[in-house]
């Protein structure tokens, strides 16, 4: 199925006579640093549960960062042949001078910091594996698994931990 997008051009338009509803599924401290006005937050991990009670009168247009999530969510929501990605994501919108609410928050996205940290250490280890250190391949396996169990889940221990540090927490923005 090929996911459908507009642009944020034409999702300002329809949010404003109330023929959309923007969805913003990135993760709570994302929404909290900026978000687009009149964008309701819910995750890509709890959309699922939740998609049967979203309205169906109205177009759901489904927002992230760059667009990447929201062609997940797209294909979550199957049922619907009116649910479009915002092309884009969040950073199309701003380029196109369109208003966001906040800037405060994380430079770095929680997840780019999970990756960013899991495969740093990935790294060390096989390359510790390598000078002789044999048990660092296990932990560096293990490593890899619970990344793969955090993508399939949707629970990662390390984006929790790492969304309760200082330089992630949101300041009052509006």
């Amino acid at each position: 199925m090929m996911t459908r997008s507009m642009s944020p051009q034409e999702a300002a338009r329809r949010l404003a006579v109330g023929e959309a509803l923007l969805v913003d599924i990135r993760e709570p401290a994302e929404f909290v640093a900026s978000h687009i006005p009149l964008a309701v937050s819910l995750p890509l991990g709890d959309l699922p549960e939740i998609l049967s009670e979203l309205p169906r009168d109205r177009t759901l247009i489904f927002q992230c960062q760059s667009g990447m999530r929201s062609a997940r969510a797209c294909a979550l929501d199957a049922t619907r042949e009116d649910s479009v990605s915002l092309e884009g994501g969040i950073a199309a919108w701003q380029a196109a001078g369109l208003p966001v609410i906040g800037n405060a928050g994380p430079r770095l996205s929680i997840f780019r910091q999970v990756q960013m940290i899991v495969g740093a250490m990935v790294a060390l280890l096989v390359a510790a594996g390598f000078a002789g250190l044999t048990a660092a391949f296990a932990v560096a396996g293990i490593m890899g698994a619970m990344l793969a169990f955090a993508g399939a889940t949707g629970w990662c221990g390390l984006a929790m931990l790492l969304s309760r540090m200082p330089w992630n927490r949101a300041t009052s923005a509006s």
